[in-house]
C-alpha cells in the first residue's frame, strides 16, 4: 500500500496547478490532504467524489480555513472524524480510517505562528492527539500518522535553526513534544531510511526559499513501533511543485 500525504494549501487552488496530472502520475492506494480550505458542499461531484476513490471530508466551521481530506481505494471498515474534542473539532483536522492492518490518522496540527494564544491550543491540540492516539493502542490498534506537524524536530530538519530558535515551528517546547511522541513509542519513519540533511517539506513563498532549498522538514508519517517493520519505503516528493508544502509517502506491506 502506498500512502501520500500533501498539505496542498487550498484544494481548489491546487486543481489549478496540476493536481490531476500529479494524482494520476503517482497513483497512490491512500491520499491524505491538509489545508484544504474548502467545504465538501463547495465542490463538484467529480472533486467531491473522485473517480476511482472513496473521499471523506473533514471541514472548518470558519469557512476557506484549515480541513482534511483523504481519498482511499479500498474502501476503510470504518471512518471517524475529530478528537472528539469541540474546541479542535471544529477546525476540521483529523480524519482516522480503520485498515484491517492498522488505523490510519490524517492530521493537520495547528500552527502557532500568530501569537502565544495560538501556540497553546497548538500544545494543548498535540497533547490531545497523543492521548487519542495511546487510548487507540490501549484498545490494540496499531496506527500510521500523517500530515503536518508545524514543527521541525531537529536541527537536521530545517536550513536555518539558529536563526529559528524563538519561533513557532522550531521552539524547544514544541520539539520537546515530538521527542515525547516518539519516546512513547511513535517512529519517525522517513529518517530511519534517509538520516542525510536537506530533506524537506516546506519553504516560504519568500525570497526564493524553494529554488535555494532553504526549508524547514515540518510534514511526517509516523508509525507505531509494531509497523515500522512492514514499511519499505519512506520518501519526500521535493521535486513536486504546487503548494508550499510538498508531498511526502511511503510504501508499507
Amino acid at each position: 500500500m502506498r500512502i501520500i500525504s500533501w498539505n496542498v494549501n487550498g484544494f481548489r487552488a491546487i486543481l489549478r496547478k496540476g493536481f490531476h496530472e500529479w494524482l494520476e502520475q503517482a497513483s497512490p492506494d491512500v491520499l491524505c490532504l491538509q489545508e484544504t480550505k474548502v467545504c465538501r458542499e463547495q465542490l463538484d461531484e467529480i472533486h467531491a467524489d473522485p473517480d476511482g476513490y472513496a473521499a471523506v471530508w473533514n471541514s472548518a466551521e470558519k469557512k476557506g480555513y484549515s480541513g482534511v481530506t483523504t481519498w482511499s481505494r479500498k474502501k476503510p471498515k470504518a471512518v471517524h472524524l475529530g478528537l472528539g474534542i469541540d474546541r479542535f473539532d471544529r477546525e476540521g483536522r483529523v480524519i482516522r480510517h480503520e485498515y484491517p492492518q492498522f488505523d490510519l490518522l490524517n492530521v493537520y496540527f495547528p500552527s502557532g505562528t500568530s501569537g502565544p494564544e495560538r501556540v497553546r491550543f497548538k500544545l494543548e491540540f498535540y497533547d490531545a492527539f497523543l492521548e487519542h492516539c495511546e487510548n487507540l493502542r490501549e484498545r490494540g490498534k496499531k496506527l500510521v500518522v500523517c500530515g503536518d506537524v508545524n514543527t521541525a524536530h531537529k536541527t537536521i530538519d530545517l536550513k536555518n535553526p539558529k536563526a529559528n530558535e524563538k519561533n513557532s515551528g522550531f521552539l524547544p517546547i514544541e520539539r520537546a513534544w515530538i521527542d515525547k511522541f516518539i519516546a512513547q513509542g511513535y517512529v519517525d519513519i522517513f529518517r530511519k531510511f534517509h538520516p542525510e540533511p536537506g530533506q524537506y517539506t516546506w519553504w516560504t513563498y519568500r525570497s526564493n526559499a524553494r529554488e535555494k532549498n532553504i526549508g524547514w522538514r515540518i510534514d511526517y508519517f509516523f508509525v507505531t513501533e509494531d509497523l515500522a517493520g512492514k514499511v519499505k519505503d519512506a520518501f519526500i516528493q521535493s521535486e513536486i511543485a504546487g503548494s508550499d508544502h510538498c508531498p511526502i509517502g511511503l510504501d508499507i506491506g
